[in-house]
């Protein structure tokens, strides 16, 4: 009776602890979960979102250039007006005295001040404005598509990683099923060393064969956090909380084979290019209309007084803070410098080089993809290849390991061939967790390469 009861409260004991642990693990997170945490939460998509922003701002800037001049001045002043006549450069400020020239040198001191209200509009400019303006839109599309590029590379980075992790989660099962086989061979081979049927050097073996196994389980273990860490740097998910959904491979194994089509439209890559060499040519454009002649419209307004009257008489100071004289000034003035001509040709050569350059940059990025594709679908078909055979490989070397471990038992065979036929058996589950990585490597290689993620991931269930 007391023994029944110490069994049933070691088996609530364990129940408790069971459950216990089935809370703590986490759920699987599924890959479209985790790319939209991904796209919710990578740094590097944030800091290129606010790069859009400031291409934004930038435009709106610039759509404000045709904005006109109008400056309003006043000054007063105390000093001297003591002229001589001749013609001279100006270097930096040079103060001006109006008035005629006086037959002595006079130095008594008079007051005057000036009020100008100044209008500058320039109101065509053949173009130059326009070009700006289209410059601007493109360097928002510019960034957009830099965004997009950021978020198919992010995206990619992503899915190689998850499958690291569901690929290492497949090593870290063989691995404690390794762990347990050397720990189930021990308990055989002390059994019979105590019996005297097997010596004690095999006991030393198994020892060393199961701490092996335990040690590449710690190694094992360590790489599959550090890549937790690495999805959770671009999720923002806890590490501890990522563990990937083994039901995957099952379903992509399953999948009909696909044959994709690059989409050239909607590549990010591709349109990440285009947009450069597009704003290339925009900025050959601008470099045109920008050595245009220019038109203004000028007016002014101004105002003075001076202590100073018609006569040529210095009255009291307080006399010239008050205006006497009112004038105005309209016009149309046109500006050309003969020597842009140059200038334009030379930089216009130049920036025709860049458009050149990001023409190239285009056409290697598409003859890139298209290669990583035919790559991919290689990869694909020896995959699909090995995934046929390797069954046959796994069941044989299970049924030899089955065999050995039944012969040693019953003292027929020795520890060497136990060991050989361990080995073989862990070889080919490893080589099964391999093959199934490549696959699946291969199938989102070829999927993301022709951007048809999301083509792949709405087969899932």
């Amino acid at each position: 009776m007391l023994s029944l009861k110490r069994s049933l409260f070691i088996m609530l004991l364990l129940l408790i602890s069971v459950s216990g642990y089935a809370q703590q693990t986490p759920a699987p997170v599924t890959l479209k979960q985790l790319l939209n945490r991904v796209d919710q939460n990578a740094p590097t998509l944030i800091t290129d979102s606010s790069a859009i922003n400031i291409r934004q701002a930038q435009a709106v800037e610039t759509r404000n250039n045709w904005l006109p001049n109008l400056k309003l001045n006043y000054q007063a002043d105390i000093g001297t007006s003591n002229n001589v006549i001749g013609p001279y450069f100006g270097f930096g400020i040079i103060p001006s005295s109006s008035g005629g020239v006086h037959t002595t040198n006079v130095t008594t001191a008079l007051s005057t001040n000036l009020g100008i209200a100044a209008f500058d509009w320039e109101i065509y400019n053949f173009g130059y404005y326009g070009a700006q303006n289209k410059v601007a839109r493109s360097n928002i599309n510019v960034e957009q598509s830099n965004y997009a590029q950021s978020k198919y590379q992010v995206e990619a980075y992503t899915i190689n990683n998850y499958l690291r992790l569901l690929s290492l989660q497949d090593y870290l099962a063989i691995q404690y099923r390794n762990i347990e086989r050397n720990q189930e061979i021990l308990r055989s081979i002390s059994s019979l060393t105590k019996s005297g049927v097997r010596p004690g050097v095999d006991t030393s073996v198994a020892n060393a064969e199961l701490s092996k196994a335990r040690l590449n389980y710690i190694e094992l273990n360590d790489q599959f956090k550090q890549v937790q860490l690495q999805l959770s740097a671009i999720s923002g998910l806890p590490y501890q909380n990522i563990i990937a959904d083994t039901t995957i491979e099952a379903q992509l194994i399953g999948l009909p084979v696909q044959q994709f089509v690059i989409d050239t439209a909607k590549h990010p890559l591709i349109n990440y290019y285009q947009s450069i060499y597009q704003n290339s040519k925009q900025r050959e454009e601008l470099v045109k209309k920008q050595y245009n002649p220019k038109i203004s419209l000028e007016a002014a307004a101004w105002a003075r007084g001076s202590s100073v009257d018609a006569n040529d008489n210095f009255n009291s100071l307080s006399t010239g803070f008050g205006f006497d004289r009112d004038n105005y000034l309209v016009g149309v003035g046109i500006s050309y410098n003969l020597f842009d001509l140059r200038r334009r040709q030379l930089k216009l050569r130049t920036q025709k080089t860049e458009t050149d350059y990001a023409r190239n940059k285009l056409e290697e990025q598409k003859i890139l993809l298209a290669n990583s594709a035919n790559q991919a679908n290689a990869e694909m078909e020896t995959a699909k290849q090995r995934l046929i055979e390797i069954p046959n490989q796994l069941k044989a070397a299970n049924d030899g390991y089955r065999q050995q471990l039944s012969l040693y038992k019953n003292g027929l065979s020795n520890i060497i061939d136990l060991d050989a036929a361990l080995n073989i058996l862990y070889r080919a589950e490893t080589d099964f967790a391999q093959a199934k990585y490549d696959y699946n490597n291969a199938l989102f290689g070829q999927a993301v390469s022709q951007n048809q993620v999301n083509t792949v991931l709405n087969l899932l269930k």
